[in-house]
């Protein structure tokens, strides 16, 4: 039952920003986890940036400064604002949810649910 939508992607010039929302339905859990994973072609999954149900976050020191997750309860979706963008940030980004704060929120074996992901392109 329960769905996650991505949206927000799209085609940006390096330094521009884009605003990634993952809307949640089905959901009722209290307590939870929820993440922003990236994959490029021919790699795997990476951690972007987790927050949980006590506002708790994570980033990857790749994106620390630049991006920022947030939570909007009332509407059951969250974000990514991605600032200062490089060529290198270009892959398909997905958010994932679990229904229970995890001990290492940017990997990927505690998550329950997936979105189907939206592509980000940071190009010249």
């Amino acid at each position: 039952q329960v769905q996650l939508v991505e949206s927000g992607g799209g085609s940006v010039q390096p330094g521009g920003s884009l605003r990634l929302s993952c809307a949640a339905s089905g959901w009722t859990d209290a307590k939870y986890q929820l993440g922003w994973f990236r994959q490029a072609p021919g790699n795997g999954h990476e951690g972007v940036a987790a927050i949980d149900h006590k506002q708790r976050t994570t980033y990857a020191d790749s994106v620390k400064g630049r991006f920022t997750i947030s939570e909007d309860n009332a509407k059951k979706t969250v974000y990514l604002q991605m600032n200062s963008l490089k060529p290198e940030d270009t892959a398909m980004y997905y958010c994932a949810a679990a229904s229970f704060a995890l001990g290492a929120p940017l990997r990927r074996g505690g998550y329950t649910y997936w979105g189907q992901g939206t592509q980000v392109t940071v190009s010249s």
